[in-house]
């Protein structure tokens, strides 16, 4: 066997989003937050992958589907390192680390029972408070949530 040789975990894609350099502990939310696992495409997850940045990481590739940038932008709320590239005919055509908007708006529920947001049909609104932390507040009733202990909708 030659260890020369660098092997690719995951294969290439010809067409489609590929999010990398998300944390190994949140993958799975990231998987949820874009409902991936109701398509009917060809995804691919790699989780616990090497890296020499983070140790480990993830990664998801989702062949022949490009997402609006609103909604890889939710992924900042679990993954603020996370990385976008978009890819054409085997060449990364765009790549950019996704950016956590100043109002997330039913992407995470609240964890206050007592909010309105939680007894009655209306969608949950956060305001980002602190950003490099990535912590947000509930507009409605102003409990704060850190990001890694953020209920996803």
């Amino acid at each position: 066997m030659n260890t020369d040789k660098k092997e690719l975990a995951v294969a290439a894609l010809r067409n489609g989003t590929v999010i990398d350099h998300i944390p190994s502990n949140v993958l799975f939310k990231v998987v949820k937050l874009l409902d991936i696992e109701g398509m009917d495409t060809h995804v691919t997850i790699g989780n616990n992958l090497p890296s020499r940045r983070m140790g480990t990481k993830g990664i998801v590739k989702i062949a022949d589907v490009t997402f609006p940038e609103a909604t890889l932008n939710r992924i900042a709320i679990i993954a603020p390192g996370a990385k976008i590239n978009i890819i054409r005919d085997f060449e990364v055509v765009e790549k950019r680390q996704v950016r956590l908007a100043d109002t997330l708006v039913g992407v995470v529920r609240c964890g206050n029972p007592k909010c309105i947001t939680n007894n009655e049909p209306m969608r949950t609104r956060f305001d980002v408070i602190d950003r490099d932390d990535v912590t947000i507040r509930c507009h409605y009733c102003g409990k704060t949530v850190k990001s890694v202990d953020a209920q996803i909708c």
